[in-house]
């Protein structure tokens, strides 16, 4: 038997550390462990409500957006608030446009390079590499000239030495099985991807003043004007800058994202029976399509257990709690007891090991994630939960592309349940939201053109209008997955903050039952040709799409100096 340790787990946001025993060639057990503390709920105790989404959204800068929303959601909870239509549409149009760019974004620049031997893209033929980009979509970059001078620019990479993002991976090795021509489309769609996601994220900055960390989220609405008539608001002009980015951005989700997603999976169809996970997926929701708190969602909600795909069970909030007898937590009455987000407890209680990290005591407390469940259960949250719900709850759109990808590569639905699942399901879930997202700025225009402007509640902005002691919950599907937000609000302070995020779900360590959380399940069984490079085991945690700053992250709460940085 062969322990193998992966700490850091690199291109991902945050701090991860894998231990896994391997023998006869495969993951017989595996640890997720997070080495950082999270302490933002902490600094929240006491102050505004109406502040919080400013500071949660700086709980990470790549999932920017999602945090902020959540929070809102949840004081308007608390407080009553309903945001009018407007607020709603600008709110989805940032949602759908992180989501599609986060998901571009992780294909290429954090997952791929686990399928695509960027060494071996040097001795391909661009001719060749020209027909194959031609047989699988006609965008319109792919000629051999083109790709005569990718090959040229990575090629002065290698020669400068400055290999940058290509510098530090296992080039070579066994489990690379793209030919050499593969491997250069990919890095030049690697390259173009960079461009492109630039281009996109322009609506961020249209609808919210930059990004990442959006300025226009607002409690009870959102604080980005819209006026048909006004050079100082969302306008006509507006509108078509909209429609412009959106076309380009499905352009190449279309024709670039899709068919190389497609292309690089068939040369790994095996990796459908690897990863499977613990079977349970979990979706909150998203993107309302009315108001008030019960609408109807465009992503719906949803329960699936055992990889059971006949039925789908409601969501239920108060199934949920976390527990800690594996995490560097203690709570009041007990490491044994899960606690309901809403009465959650972040008392932090480092017991492991000092840096550098010698093993872990995993026996013990050997994580700063806690362990979510619901109902007594792991989940899985994501993409592939997401996409598993809408298609058994009968979303149109997304049966079809399912149907389609699974035919493609020539698999049955069993394959969805596998780490080669969940990177098809995230594929599909850009190609939903890319098309759907110009439904919004439609609505948007149309709402304009009758004349209703408005963007806030502002009937419940003023504390004195609130309930003196009240409790609500914010729900979003961040693009790694299910997101809550729990907040308790007295005499009009925070009295009470609670994250419960993706990575949490899906990252947690052991629970006080010994259940496996879902990164610990998925890796049983993977194969690992070599336990000095364990390109396996990352491919695994990878397309899940990690984001451990989330999960576990660094704040003072005594608001010391921790640094200075000095600008000559």
């Amino acid at each position: 038997m062969t322990h193998v340790v992966v700490d850091p787990v690199t291109r991902i946001e945050g701090h991860l550390r894998i231990e896994a025993e391997i023998e006869a060639g495969q993951v017989t057990s595996a640890w997720s462990s997070s080495t950082m503390f999270r302490g933002i709920e902490l600094i929240l105790q006491g102050r505004d409500p109406r502040d919080a989404w400013a500071f949660t959204q700086r709980i990470c800068g790549v999932c920017t957006t999602v945090h902020a929303i959540a929070s809102v959601r949840a004081v308007e909870d608390a407080i009553g608030a309903t945001p009018p239509p407007n607020a709603r549409v600008l709110r989805n149009l940032i949602m759908a446009a992180q989501c599609v760019q986060d998901h571009v974004i992780h294909f290429y620049h954090l997952h791929a390079l686990d399928w695509v031997d960027v060494v071996s893209a040097l001795s391909a033929d661009p001719a060749a590499t020209a027909t194959l980009a031609q047989s699988i979509s006609d965008w319109p970059e792919s000629s051999p000239t083109y790709f005569t001078g990718v090959k040229a620019r990575l090629q002065a990479f290698v020669d400068r030495g400055q290999l940058g993002p290509f510098g530090n991976a296992y080039w070579g090795h066994a489990a690379y099985r793209l030919p050499p021509e593969a491997n250069l489309l990919a890095v030049a769609h690697y390259l173009a991807a960079l461009e492109w996601q630039r281009d996109f994220i322009k609506l961020h900055a249209i609808l919210g003043g930059k990004n990442p960390h959006l300025q226009s989220f607002l409690v009870g609405g959102m604080a980005t004007p819209v006026d048909p008539n006004s050079q100082a608001a969302l306008n006509i002009h507006t509108i078509a800058a909209l429609r412009s980015l959106i076309a380009r951005a499905k352009d190449f989700v279309t024709k670039v994202y899709l068919p190389d997603l497609l292309a690089i999976a068939s040369f790994y169809k095996d990796w459908a029976g690897y990863g499977a996970g613990v079977g349970n997926y979990l979706v909150y929701g998203e993107y309302p399509m009315t108001e008030g708190k019960n609408a109807p969602k465009y992503i719906p909600s949803g329960v699936i257990r055992n990889r059971d795909l006949s039925k789908v069970e409601a969501f239920d909030d108060s199934k949920i709690t976390e527990q800690i007898k594996h995490s560097w937590y203690k709570y009041d009455g007990g490491d044994d007891q899960g606690l309901h987000p809403a009465v959650g407890e972040t008392h932090p209680t480092y017991t492991g090991p000092k840096p550098p990290y010698d093993l872990l005591d995993t026996s013990a407390k050997y994580s700063w994630l806690k362990s979510p469940r619901y109902d007594g259960q792991p989940m899985e949250v994501g993409p592939l939960a997401r996409m598993l719900v809408a298609y058994v709850s009968g979303h149109e759109r997304v049966k079809e592309l399912v149907g389609g990808a699974l035919g493609a590569l020539g698999v049955g639905p069993e394959a969805l349940f596998s780490t080669l699942g969940r990177v098809a399901a995230r594929g599909i879930e850009t190609q939903v939201l890319v098309e759907k997202i110009s439904d919004w700025v439609d609505e948007l225009a149309d709402n304009m053109g009758r004349g209703d402007l408005r963007i806030h509640d502002s009937d419940r902005w003023d504390p004195s209008s609130w309930p003196k002691d009240s409790s609500g919950a914010g729900f979003h599907e961040a693009p790694r997955g299910a997101l809550g937000h729990w907040v308790h609000v007295k005499d009009g302070k925070i009295a009470r903050y609670q994250c419960v995020v993706p990575s949490t779900w899906n990252a947690g360590p052991r629970d006080a039952a010994e259940q496996a959380g879902p990164y610990e399940s998925a890796l049983l069984g993977t194969p690992v040709v070599d336990p000095e490079q364990p390109l396996e085991i990352l491919r695994t945690v990878h397309s899940f799409d990690p984001c451990m700053a989330c999960g576990v992250h660094v704040v003072d709460t005594k608001g010391r100096e921790l640094a200075r940085v000095k600008v000559r």
